[in-house]
């Protein structure tokens, strides 16, 4: 048999062609949503959240003025909330979580004794963030006057938080330089020691409630 024959005889096979499924990445999930979760997020508790947003912005997947702008409406919308239920709904609402009514005492105490004060630094006091406008609220303190100590209040924990964020990525690229090839990994410790943090807090408050 010829060369020529064999190879006619040959079965002519099929070359398959790899399928690439696209799958969204961390950079279009980040640019879609990012300022949704920000605003969801502060709207609860926020540190973590505005933390890795100003990271994000560090990496220029959002942008630094929006993520302020975001997690400002996010946090004053929750601390409103919660202000206007304790004006509105206090009694009731403390019936219904009677876990409240240690931290609603202190905080009362401390209004006594430090008015504009307390106001100024309540988004500073980490695991009181609902309970402290919800008491302010309770304690019939005026709208406009709680309104735009808040503001403030809400305007400074924002730049610090958010550009903290921001500043934390300048860090990490003096040190490792290109962080883009690590930035799931810092996201992720990110996030692992915000809910250390939180968890920490909760076992704590949560002791002192069972003494």
């Amino acid at each position: 048999m010829t060369v020529g024959g064999m190879l006619r005889g040959l079965r002519p096979f099929k070359v398959r062609r790899q399928v690439i499924i696209p799958m969204t990445t961390l950079e279009e999930l980040i640019r879609n949503y990012g300022y949704l979760a920000i605003l969801v997020g502060t709207f609860l508790e926020g540190e973590t959240v505005l933390v890795l947003a100003g990271f994000g912005a560090h990496l220029g997947y959002l942008t630094l003025p929006w993520v302020f702008l975001s997690a400002f409406i996010g946090a004053i919308s929750g601390d409103l909330l919660y202000f206007f239920l304790g004006r509105w709904h206090g009694l009731a609402t403390l019936k219904k979580h009677p876990q409240w009514q240690s931290r609603v005492g202190r905080l009362q105490e401390m209004l006594a004794r430090h008015h504009s004060p307390l106001i100024l630094m309540s988004r500073f006091l980490y695991g009181l963030r609902i309970v402290t406008p919800f008491t302010l609220g309770l304690s019939h303190v005026p709208p406009g006057r709680y309104i735009c100590l808040d503001g403030l209040s809400v305007l400074v924990w924002t730049v610090v938080v958010g550009a903290g964020g921001y500043l934390f990525g300048n860090f990490l690229e003096i040190v490792i330089g290109d962080i883009k090839r690590y930035e799931l990994g810092i996201m992720a410790g990110i996030s692992a020691v915000g809910i250390l943090i939180w968890a920490i807090c909760y076992y704590r408050r949560r002791k002192y409630q069972d003494h």
